[in-house]
C-alpha cells in the first residue's frame, strides 16, 4: 500500500513538472470570486496558425487562467468554470531596455488547462533579461453578457470593475529555454 501510494506521488511530480511547466506570475482574486492566475507557460503551437505567432518565433505562451473561485462564489456559478468573455490584454516590457510587447490574450483550450486566456509571444528583448508584465482585464460588454434580475439584485449590475495588476522584475529564462517536446 505504501509504495503504491509513493508511486502515485513520484509519478504525478514527475507527470505535472514535465508536461505542465509554468512560470506563475500572479493571482489574484476579484469580487464575486473570480480567481486570475497569470502565467508564463513553454512555447506550443497553436491553431489556426493563421492567427497565432509559429513556435519558432514564440519564447513564451503568455496566459491567464480565469475561473470561479472554489469557494465562496454566487449561488448557482460552477465552482472552479471558465469565465468566458473577458477581454484580456497584456504588456511586457524589458526592464533595460524598455522595449515592450503589446498582445490580446484570447480564448484558448488544451487539455492541461482546459479554456483558458492566452497567446504566443516573443519577448522584447534576450529571454535573459528580466521584464514587467502588466495585465489590462475588462469584463463583458453591455452586450456581450446579459445579467438576470435576481444577478442585479443580489450582486452587481457589472461582473466587475476594470482591473490592472503589473508585476515587476520576472524572468522568462527557464520557461522560454524549455520545449514541450
Amino acid at each position: 500500500m505504501r509504495k503504491n501510494l509513493l508511486f502515485l506521488i513520484v509519478a504525478f511530480v514527475v507527470f505535472n513538472n514535465l508536461y505542465s511547466q509554468e512560470l506563475v506570475i500572479g493571482e489574484e482574486r476579484v469580487e464575486p470570486g473570480i480567481v486570475f492566475i497569470f502565467e508564463g507557460a513553454i512555447k506550443d503551437i497553436v491553431y489556426p496558425k493563421s492567427i497565432n505567432l509559429d513556435e519558432n518565433q514564440t519564447n513564451v505562451h503568455i496566459e491567464a487562467r480565469v475561473n470561479w473561485d472554489l469557494n465562496d462564489v454566487p449561488k448557482g456559478t460552477p465552482v472552479g468554470g471558465f469565465v468566458p468573455y473577458l477581454k484580456i490584454n497584456a504588456t511586457v516590457t524589458n526592464r533595460i531596455t524598455g522595449f515592450k510587447t503589446f498582445v490580446d490574450l484570447i480564448p484558448h483550450i488544451n487539455l492541461v488547462d482546459n479554456f483558458h486566456y492566452a497567446r504566443n509571444i516573443s519577448l522584447p528583448g534576450k529571454i535573459e533579461d528580466l521584464y514587467d508584465v502588466e495585465f489590462n482585464i475588462n469584463p463583458p460588454g453591455e452586450y456581450e453578457l446579459s445579467f438576470h434580475k435576481d444577478w442585479t439584485r443580489d450582486i452587481s449590475s457589472v461582473l466587475f470593475e476594470k482591473k490592472k495588476f503589473n508585476y515587476k522584475k520576472i524572468s522568462f529564462t527557464d520557461i522560454a529555454n524549455a520545449t514541450r517536446k
